[in-house]
């Protein structure tokens, strides 16, 4: 019994995406050929244990399922259109239908959809993963996948989205979205985002399993073999990026011995595949004639740095993303000197996409030391370690800052905010407000940085990257809090070069149809999904929906009453407020992501008694609504949550461009 599981296992991993692809074919939709797949596959573990494996498991399920898709066109009334197609199908050896796996690759990355959404459908459809195998690999649950998947289908089949292979001008833009999405799954497993892991190489496996796959299905594209050879170089590496205790080992440290000679050669054979093919090389074969420079040091002193600047050089002509500008920075900076690698590196600072991203600062701080001023290194790699979400990763970084430490005791500015937080003399909301601001501070010039070293210059700069493009009320309360901070430090005036925003009260007009068509579609937490269908069907205001408490909820008549006033809604808000629940009885219906500390603790009557969290405050929801709507905002400033109330519209379409997309930066050659 164990055995033929394992068995099912492994034959629905090889051969479920073309079953699936088969299937999607006859019925023209993917979650109802994804059902019938899974039929075939509960069909095969009821009777194969009694009747033993067949001699071709993958035709009997191909069958099986397509026996099933006649089934319900039959139910469906449509099988006489498609009668003789299918017995004809049927008649045929039910081998690996290769062009419909491809096709589905196409479908399960169509630009529609997410990039988060791409992702996981991939990886379901065609990796044949589970939602819970998903789930583990990206540090996420089950329940959130699923979501993701069941949104993917569902904007699929809204969109029209046709079963075909793209031709011609559609090519390679389609192409692109594939690539894109399994080189997103081999960097999360090369570089985990999260965790306490560096990395996860059940991803990277996956991604190389997708790539060779694709290698196969289109051996005549060169950037396919160019992101194979890439992926190859670089998972040859993986033994050596960590050492005994499982900590991140830079690459000119890497013991090259371990480096896995097998899976260089097949990198190297992708490559030759590649250029054996012609034509001018796009950016995967770029990024990957840089792997092989380092493949082929046999030293990292011996390795071509000027060779690998001038393929940066090119690469950031075809896709001058800041990623790309910083990676070519650090190779300018290792080929040219890192006085000019800096330079590079400094004229990215004030790019809003990197303003969160890890490694702009760690590349600093790697710069920085090289030119000996170690004072300044150490604060980088300080604020990479408070930027990063990996454990692992942000233990080295600190490590590298400890060792650069200043000998003479100074105050630091992650000092001097703690000893500001913990005053007694402000209640909880102005001291939540103000620690909002500073920790921004903190992130933006390191909280390493001595105190005293701070100029209105470095606060105006973070104003102008962190809330340049905010509503004048946001820009006085943040402005508000560098001032007290200033007076309380008795430092010099940080917040001279911020001036006073005046404050007119306009009418905001409502999100139009069109916008919140897409909205609901956002793979946002339960907890942002309710509250934005409830301020959007009960007309309330922000802080009343904020008030409310759940034993206040009258969920059979869909309505509470909060601050004198009654609150109502309708069917979409009271599909979700039960998965908000989960089981709660008592305490605030929204609340904050974790637990108050002692210094922050909020009154009673805005704590839940059974998870310690308290309520979420007015602030963090609108900042979270704002950051999630940036990519659907024309504007590109994102909407606020007063705009979720039904009113004068906005514009119906937003300009092509916008659709929701990943806001982390993706890795382009990384060590």
């Amino acid at each position: 019994m164990i055995d033929v599981h394992r068995t099912v296992d492994a034959i629905w991993k090889l051969e479920s995406a073309a079953i699936i692809g088969s299937i999607t074919r006859m019925v023209h939709d993917v979650g109802l050929a994804e059902e019938l797949t899974q039929d075939a596959l509960v069909a095969a573990l009821e009777q194969w244990p009694e009747s033993g494996v067949p001699d071709n498991p993958g035709g009997w399920l191909m069958t099986t399922a397509k026996r099933r898709a006649i089934e319900h066109l039959r139910r469906s009334e449509r099988l006489e259109r498609k009668h003789e197609q299918l017995a004809r199908e049927l008649e045929q050896p039910q081998g690996v239908e290769h062009d419909d796996v491809l096709r589905l690759m196409f479908l399960s990355c169509h630009p529609v959809l997410h990039t988060a959404q791409r992702v996981a459908l991939t990886l379901r459809l065609v990796g044949g993963l589970t939602t819970a195998e998903i789930g583990r690999a990206f540090l996420t649950t089950e329940q959130r996948i699923g979501w993701r998947i069941a949104a993917a289908k569902e904007a699929l089949a809204r969109e029209g989205v046709v079963f075909e292979l793209p031709d011609g001008v559609s090519l390679e833009g389609r192409l692109s979205s594939v690539l894109e999405v399994v080189y997103l799954i081999f960097n999360e497993g090369y570089s985990a985002t999260a965790g306490d892991d560096l990395m996860r190489p059940g991803l990277c496996q996956e991604a190389l399993r997708l790539g060779r796959l694709l290698a196969e299905l289109a051996p005549g594209e060169a950037e396919v073999h160019g992101l194979v050879a890439l992926m190859e170089i670089q998972a040859s590496r993986s033994a050596a990026r960590t050492g005994p205790s499982r900590e991140p080992v830079q690459l000119h440290e890497q013991n090259r011995g371990r480096w896995d000679p097998l899976l260089i050669r097949r990198g190297f054979t992708a490559m030759l595949r590649a250029r054996d093919i012609g034509g001018p090389p796009g950016p995967y074969l770029l990024q990957a004639a840089i792997a092989v420079c380092h493949a082929q040091a046999r030293t990292a002193e011996d390795t071509d740095w000027g060779q690998i600047a001038m393929l940066y050089d090119t690469l950031v002509q075809q896709r001058p993303t800041p990623v790309v500008r910083l990676n070519r920075a650090f190779a300018v900076g290792m080929a040219r000197g890192p006085e000019m690698g800096l330079a590079l590196v400094d004229e990215l600072m004030a790019d809003r996409t990197l303003r969160d991203y890890h490694l702009l600062p760690r590349v600093r701080g790697d710069l920085l030391t090289r030119l000996g001023r170690h004072e300044e290194a150490c604060v980088e790699f300080g604020r990479a370690a408070a930027l990063t979400e990996n454990a692992a990763e942000r233990e080295f970084l600190l490590r590298r800052a400890s060792k650069l430490e200043a000998t003479t005791p100074v105050v630091t500015l992650g000092q001097a905010v703690a000893d500001f937080l913990v005053r007694e003399d402000l209640d909880a909301a102005t001291l939540r407000s103000y620690g909002q601001t500073l920790r921004r501070l903190c992130l933006a010039l390191g909280d390493r940085r001595s105190v005293e070293s701070l100029t209105a210059e470095d606060v105006m700069g973070v104003f102008d990257m962190s809330w340049g493009d905010a509503a004048a009320k946001t820009w006085n309360r943040h402005r508000s809090a560098i001032r007290s901070f200033s007076e309380w430090g008795s430092l010099a005036d940080l917040a001279a070069g911020l001036p006073r925003r005046a404050e007119a009260r306009r009418r905001v007009p409502a999100i139009g149809a069109e916008y919140l068509d897409r909205l609901w579609g956002f793979d946002v937490p339960v907890r942002e999904r309710t509250l934005w269908r409830l301020l959007h069907e009960s007309e309330a205001g922000v802080r009343v929906v904020l008030a409310l408490n759940v034993e206040e909820l009258d969920l059979e008549d869909r309505r509470a009453r909060a601050r004198g006033r009654w609150v109502s809604w309708r069917s979409g808000t009271a599909r979700l407020l039960p998965e908000l629940l989960a089981g709660r009885t008592r305490g605030p219906l929204f609340l904050a992501d974790r637990r108050p500390g002692p210094a922050r603790m909020p009154a009673p009557a805005d704590l839940c008694p059974d998870t310690g969290r308290g309520r979420l405050s007015y602030e963090r929801a609108e900042y979270l609504f704002k950051q999630a709507t940036r990519a659907l905002d024309p504007a590109g400033r994102g909407y606020t949550l007063r705009q979720l109330r039904p009113g004068r519209p906005t514009p119906a379409d937003p300009p092509d461009g916008h659709r929701p997309q990943s806001a982390r930066p993706t890795a382009c050659c990384r060590p």
